[in-house]
């Protein structure tokens, strides 16, 4: 039985996160393969900022091993404390994984820079059969927040030859996205092709919870919804001009749902009661409800910032999983031109183009049902987990000789 080690950072249980690529991935190679799997995290959890505290009846309660290796963490996500964490995880990670049988294979998250940079030569020393699955880019995703010309460039070059060496050493390159692909193979040279699979939903489960809470809307108001973060990533102040404009044109029953929190949650909620636009932050919302809602909603939105480096974010698979119309200011050509080709959304580049969008979607209903049939395909060819993560497993095997 061959030996799989899942190293990630941002690992999530069922508990912490309804919906997760890694423990969906855990669960699909435990319950249809026969290859042995172990899962190395951190005892740090993103999410909260908090240690984790389960005990060892709760480890061992899974089909696979999961191992929880120290890491001090830390309160702010861009800061040099977080380095300075994920750069004792690593060190963790590797003294872990000295002492632990040589595996068959390492599947490896990244980022981080730090546990990566570290495992992939651990790998490349000892002739391991490496896969690098490359989540977002690190240091792009960076320089985004810390964008000052020229200084910007050699503040994080360290990190980008870390990145470089990191994605040079595997034998497949796999992302959340092609964009992040090529970035990969642009200094790999042993993977000729690269693997791009979706972060995806279990369309399966989606469906289900689509038709438990479909029907939770109880007005008439033209719902937009947003899921995700409230950052500095996401800019959900031209929403609320768009429908500020809409307002003032006698288009007034819009509501704009809000589903999820971050540090810029209350600077929003501020700048839609000045705007005196109709809206519903919402805070975390449990997965089931947040798809009954989306599948109730007319139109979602994606409002990402200009500057952006994210690609096929997870957001984008859940509106595709509740088949729903999108707005998209997203640069990601990726994205725009999956929306294009097939017909399911609206890409916009300024703030008439919103209010253009909007205006179009809710005057014309056939339209808007036309986008949301289309979304659903999108949904069911690219984001469904249960068959798009198939090819990951196979992946896998390949590497691992069929996994005998």
């Amino acid at each position: 039985m061959k030996d799989i080690l899942l190293i990630t950072n941002y690992w999530h249980f069922k508990v912490e996160k309804e919906s997760s690529r890694y423990l969906f991935l855990a669960e699909m190679i435990s319950q249809e393969t026969d290859l042995s799997l172990e899962i190395v995290t951190s005892s740090f959890y993103h999410a909260t900022k908090k240690q984790r505290e389960y005990n060892n009846d709760f480890l061992d309660s899974f089909e696979y091993k999961v191992s929880l290796i120290n890491e001090p963490g830390y309160k702010k996500n861009i800061s040099f404390r977080r380095l300075y964490s994920h750069n004792i995880f690593a060190r963790n990670v590797l003294k872990y994984l000295k002492k632990r049988k040589r595996p068959d294979l390492i599947y490896l998250v990244v980022p981080s820079l730090d546990v990566a940079d570290k495992i992939s030569k651990y790998a490349d020393q000892h002739n391991i059969p490496l896969i690098v699955d490359i989540q977002d880019l690190w240091p792009e995703a960076f320089k985004m927040a810390i964008d000052i010309p020229v200084i910007s460039d050699v503040l994080f070059y360290p990190m980008m030859k870390k990145a470089n060496r990191i994605y040079s050493r595997a034998e497949r390159i796999l992302a959340v996205s092609n964009t992040y692909v090529q970035r990969g193979l642009r200094v790999n040279k042993k993977d000729d092709g690269g693997l791009s699979v979706y972060i995806g939903t279990d369309l399966k489960y989606a469906n289900y919870c689509i038709d438990k809470y479909k029907n939770i809307r109880t007005d008439s108001r033209f719902w937009i919804t947003y899921v995700g973060a409230l950052g500095y990533s996401y800019d959900i102040k031209l929403i609320i001009d768009a429908i500020e404009k809409l307002n003032e044109k006698g288009i007034e029953n819009i509501l704009f749902n809000v589903l999820g929190d971050g540090p810029l949650r209350k600077e929003f909620e501020q700048y839609a009661n000045e705007k005196k636009v109709c809206t519903n932050f919402m805070g975390m919302v449990e997965y089931p409800k947040m798809m009954g809602i989306l599948a109730s909603s007319n139109v979602a939105v994606n409002p990402i910032v200009k500057k952006s480096v994210s690609s096929i974010i997870n957001k984008v698979g859940d509106y595709a999983a509740a088949g729903i119309p999108v707005i998209n200011t997203q640069n990601s050509n990726e994205y725009r031109s999956l929306l294009d080709e097939y017909g399911a959304g609206i890409n916009c580049n300024t703030l008439d183009d919103v209010v253009s969008a909007i205006e179009l979607l809710y005057i014309d209903k056939e339209k808007q049902k036309s986008m949301a049939i289309a979304s659903k395909k999108i949904g069911e060819q690219y984001f469904d987990r249960n068959v798009t993560y198939r090819y990951i497993i196979k992946c896998i095997k390949d590497l691992t000789n069929g996994g005998d």
